[in-house]
């Protein structure tokens, strides 16, 4: 697996590619969201909920995690570093803010999607 900061600029395509060949096909997968916060510690804003899109607004400069029963937004993310399978899936994304909060996403591959 590769480790790898993301540019700015490049967000909104790397998301728009992993959306369109992977969430889209796959019916299952699941996301978790942490955020280590140095004040208040670690907690999970969101465990196992379906993962169905994510976005990058580069005007915003927003990424957008579109799950099952809502959505979780991150403004102005000061870095965002990727775990990537061989095969270009986005297995964790870490998200780090200005006031060194981070959060980790991470993305749990369980299906594939069936076609009928």
């Amino acid at each position: 697996m590769d480790t790898m900061k993301i540019p700015a600029d490049q967000l909104e395509k790397r998301f728009e590619t992993f959306t369109k060949n992977f969430l889209l096909r796959e019916s299952t997968n699941a996301v978790d969201v942490e955020i280590l916060a140095p004040d208040w510690g670690d907690q999970f804003a969101m465990e196992g909920a379906q993962l169905r899109g994510i976005t990058y607004d580069p005007k915003e400069r927003a990424i957008e995690f579109e799950v099952e029963g809502g959505d979780h937004r991150v403004v102005e993310p000061k870095e965002v570093w990727t775990v990537e399978e061989p095969d270009g899936f986005i297995k964790t994304i870490e998200i780090v803010h200005d006031d060194a909060t981070r959060e980790v996403i991470r993305v749990n591959r369980l299906g594939l999607r069936t076609t009928s």
